[in-house]
């Protein structure tokens, strides 16, 4: 199977009431980890790269590795995603590499840290959407800010979003998806407590799902950094500063509400350090680079069950046949530039 277009898989998981995980990824032994639990659960499944990972892995390498995951997967939708594309020509140069959706995250200025002002987000996001919709490829845009710091990416200050304004963004953008802020940060330290209303403001996703019903809603910084993960990384030897992350139930809730993406990196992170540690601690003499990969692989495989099943996409990878970039573009123009 072929890489489809994140906008089917979000279109279909609103079908069936369910959300998609999306998995950011730097190596073969994520991306392998990954595509092993989505065949075991039979899930459809978003792998994204940041600027940080296409610099680290390099471009072509890591497109190659999403080809050679579809090949060997053919029966997994799986939809490759530009993640927080700072400027329109980050974005454009991830669609003539060969990525189905891309983020065009105008929440920020092209430095990744500071605020950008609602028109300018607007005019940005939407020379994105005109260039990718012509191609049949899905757009992200984001609304409000983060708190915490992503491969160098954050403002340090959360903004949440305004419902309202939303609204407007998405009539005058026409994006296919929208991240909002709801008072997550990146990173492995999201709360020093276990969030509550009074610090994951859960009401913004439900009124933004009443004013936009057909508007895929985005959860970023949405990992849960499980303690029992945190805990095996400590008994093996690791130092994590890690508080409480963001509750697999509210997640659940903000499905129920609209969520179909939902950005996990920090959970997987964890759990193949977790993994790679115990593995050096009960093979202190293994010089085997393959040794640590393969515990590597397992950890991202163990995390990435957990969410598939969690998050309700289990099972659901056979449930439609992908469509093609070409009739994708078909679709957006018969829509007339229109977000759906």
């Amino acid at each position: 199977m072929p890489l489809v277009t994140m906008r089917q898989l979000l279109d279909e998981a609103a079908a069936g009431n369910y959300g998609v995980a999306a998995f950011n990824v730097n190596n073969m032994e994520q991306i392998q980890g990954i595509m092993e639990a989505a065949q075991e659960t039979q899930s459809p499944v978003i792998i994204q790269a940041s600027r940080g990972a296409r610099s680290y892995a390099g471009d072509r390498f890591l497109y190659h590795l999403m080809l050679a995951a579809a090949e060997t997967y053919p029966e997994i939708p799986v939809a490759l995603h530009q993640d927080h594309g700072n400027s329109p020509e980050t974005c454009i140069s991830a669609i003539e590499l060969g990525f189905t959706s891309v983020m065009m995250d105008g929440s920020l200025a092209e430095d990744g840290k500071t605020p950008l002002d609602f028109e300018d987000n607007v005019a940005v996001t939407r020379k994105v959407v005109e260039y990718a919709h012509e191609r049949g490829v899905t757009v992200e845009g984001e609304l409000g800010t983060l708190g915490g710091m992503e491969d160098g990416v954050g403002s340090g200050e959360i903004c949440l979003t305004d419902p309202e304004q939303a609204e407007e963004f998405v009539a005058r953008t026409g994006v296919d998806a929208l991240a909002v802020a709801i008072g997550t940060s990146h990173g492995a330290y999201k709360f020093s407590r276990e969030p509550d209303g009074d610090i994951l403001a859960m009401e913004i996703i439900e009124d933004i799902h009443r004013r936009l019903p057909d508007t895929h809603i985005v959860m970023h910084g949405s990992s849960s950094v499980p303690a029992d993960v945190v805990e095996r990384v400590k008994a093996a030897g690791g130092e994590v500063d890690a508080g409480f992350g963001v509750p697999i139930s509210a997640i659940q809730r903000g499905i129920q509400h609209g969520v179909r993406k939902v950005n996990i990196d920090t959970d997987g992170r964890l759990a193949i350090t977790a993994f790679m540690r115990e593995h050096y601690r009960d093979k202190p003499g293994d010089w085997d680079p393959r040794g640590p990969g393969k515990a590597a692989r397992a950890g991202q495989k163990f995390i990435c069950m957990q969410r598939m099943v969690e998050l309700g996409m289990a099972g659901h990878a056979q449930d439609y046949t992908p469509m093609t970039l070409e009739e994708m573009a078909a679709r957006y123009a018969a829509a007339v530039g229109s977000p759906a």
